[in-house]
């Protein structure tokens, strides 16, 4: 099943019989069988019936309201049973300072291997790159090393945030030249590559807080992002560990390939930069693939698509919490 994003302005999700349909003006934009569909995001002036929205819930759909910078607005979901256990475990392992600082090191390790590997792919595909990939490695490397040592959470979000300004410097130099990228800049992004990193890192944590939720865990109580009040600190977690073979590796495709082009963004009234409408659909039917290819992943011997993968990583968090897992594992990019 897929995540079905739905960026037509004035456009309106509507039921009929075991379909949902997108329409617009009276004609039908599009007919998605309801038992494909696993999520739903409305991006903008998007509407939904009442019918429709009974649909999605009896059939467990999630339904995600984003502005047109990717921002999330809400979520509507059916209710699911919650594992009060599990959930009072989680809220009391949070206080374990060494549980925190353990969990937080993998996740770290786990991003900076990953961001390793995409270094290192880079760097075998573009012979020009070649020794800037080599140094962004050896960069990236010397990070392990630290994260490995760090004796506190605080040293360990030093090492993690001064390798990503080094690995981000060497993203830049694989951009066309057209995309002036200095530094990554959040809130709000200051140029087109900023954008895009920052509206797919807001869908990978939307997918991840629904993984989080199906298991029975409160996305909003971590071990590694400090705690701030309506930030899903443990999907932000997990977030780090499929930055790079999710929306880094797609980002850089997209400008790469020339999908999208400086000329799809627009300054916001924010001062930042967005998508326009032609680049959002680009943008959101690349990411929506994305997620559904499929990687192998050692828990299940087989591949799976990036959106089971989430759940199973989920579920690994769950067996670290409940102590039946010495550690936790975060996926492999191979």
């Amino acid at each position: 099943m897929a995540t079905l994003y739905v960026i037509e302005q004035g456009a309106r999700i509507e039921k009929e019989y075991r379909r949902i349909l997108i329409t617009k003006e009276d004609q039908v934009l599009q007919r998605v069988p309801l038992a494909r569909v696993s999520h739903v995001v409305l991006v903008g002036n998007v509407g939904v019936t009442t019918p429709a929205m009974h649909a999605l819930l009896a059939q467990g759909v999630t339904l995600s309201l984003v502005n047109r910078s990717g921002r999330l607005l809400g979520h509507l979901q059916s209710p699911a049973p919650k594992n009060a256990q599990l959930r009072r475990t989680q809220y009391l392992i949070e206080e374990d300072g060494d549980f925190c600082l353990d969990f937080a090191r993998a996740i770290v390790l786990g991003k900076l291997r990953n961001s390793l590997s995409m270094v290192r792919r880079i760097g075998r595909r573009r012979r020009s790159l070649a020794q800037s990939s080599e140094e962004a490695s050896r960069v990236l490397k010397q990070a392990q090393k630290e994260a490995r040592k760090a004796p506190t959470l605080a040293e360990l979000r030093g090492v993690e945030g001064w390798a990503a300004r080094r690995y981000f410097a060497f993203l830049r130099t694989t951009l066309p030249p057209e995309f002036d990228f200095q530094r990554r800049v959040r809130r709000p992004p200051t140029d087109p590559f900023n954008a895009l990193l920052s509206l797919g890192y807001t869908l990978l944590n939307q997918a991840l807080m629904t993984a989080l939720e199906t298991v029975g865990l409160d996305p909003y109580i971590g071990f590694f992002h400090a705690e701030k009040y309506g930030r899903p600190a443990l999907a932000l977690d997990l977030v780090e560990e499929f930055r790079a073979p999710i929306v880094d590796s797609l980002a850089l495709l997209l400008v790469n390939k020339r999908m999208i082009t400086p000329q799809d963004f627009r300054r916001g009234e924010d001062g930042g930069m967005h998508l326009r409408s032609h680049g959002l659909r680009i943008f959101f039917r690349e990411f929506a693939d994305r997620l559904e290819t499929r990687k192998f992943h050692p828990y299940g011997q087989r591949p799976f698509s990036y959106r089971k993968i989430f759940e199973i990583q989920a579920r690994l968090v769950v067996k670290r919490l409940q102590g039946e897992l010495p550690a936790y594992q975060p996926f492999n990019w191979r």
